[in-house]
């Protein structure tokens, strides 16, 4: 069995880099039979055996990084010709095929995200930490009054994730944070800023203050908290999963 990898890294969510590379298939000529999919982590399809292949199998798998998502792309095949004729084909003729092909294919790919990027509307959060402890706020009015989330908000057109944290943390909360770590992604379910349900997503760093005592300029209140005392708050769906990350940094400190 033969096998190459891909890896290409696009700044864009998980959802988009997910997607995307659903819409647009697999360069092999033919449809092949799905596997496995879990939206938006991973997939897996497989060539039927009237292709011409013994085995052809095709797997991605998509990683949030700080940069944004991380696609690995792994193609393993065996061609249908048996003994030493079908291990020469493998390696220099179908090898070179799927190389070729693999990389005309994710030069699409690339603009095809960057394109569908622009039309989603992101979400950024940080969570501020001191000490031991983390910051975090109290929703005031709305469908999540008196939940709690970590400070921050929409990525504007035009702007990177990281400036976006900046700003709106300067708007929530009055003072200055400095952007350290990636912790994690997030999908969230209902539509934002009226973009389709279930594209965007949540993307939140680890971060410290710059200067100052933070104001809860757009929150019920802002309050410091250990990491035991995390399971304790009514936390917003969309941030509940990233607390063992945070756990996990503050046991750090």
């Amino acid at each position: 069995m033969s096998q190459v990898r891909f890896t290409t890294l696009v700044e864009a969510p998980l959802t988009v880099a997910f997607d995307v590379a659903r819409a647009l298939g697999r360069p092999w000529g033919a449809p092949l039979e799905e596997i496995e999919s879990v939206r938006p982590e991973r997939d897996l399809y497989a060539a039927p055996p009237d292709l011409g292949w013994r085995r052809l199998t095709h797997a991605r798998r998509f990683t949030a990084t700080g940069a944004g998502t991380l696609v690995e792309e792994e193609v393993d095949w065996e061609s249908a010709l048996p003994g030493i004729l079908g291990g020469l084909v493998d390696r220099l003729v179908l090898r070179r095929r799927i190389v070729r092909a693999m990389r005309a294919h994710l030069d699409g790919y690339e603009a095809a995200v960057a394109r569908r990027a622009l039309d989603v509307v992101q979400v950024v959060g940080a969570a501020v930490v001191e000490g031991g402890r983390v910051l975090v706020a109290q929703r005031s009015g709305g469908p999540y009054d008196g939940r709690w989330e970590f400070p921050g908000g929409k990525v504007e057109p035009g702007e990177s994730d990281l400036s976006a944290l900046v700003r709106e943390c300067r708007e929530e909360l009055g003072v200055g944070v400095v952007p350290q770590a990636f912790l994690g992604e997030v999908l969230l379910a209902g539509s934002v800023a009226g973009g389709p349900p279930g594209v965007s997503t949540l993307r939140v760093w680890s971060a410290r203050l710059e200067g100052g005592e933070p104001v809860a300029n757009e929150h019920a209140q802002l309050r410091w908290v250990a990491a035991e005392e995390l399971a304790d708050l009514d936390w917003i769906d969309a941030d509940r999963p990233l607390l063992p990350a945070v756990r996990t940094l503050l046991a750090a400190r």
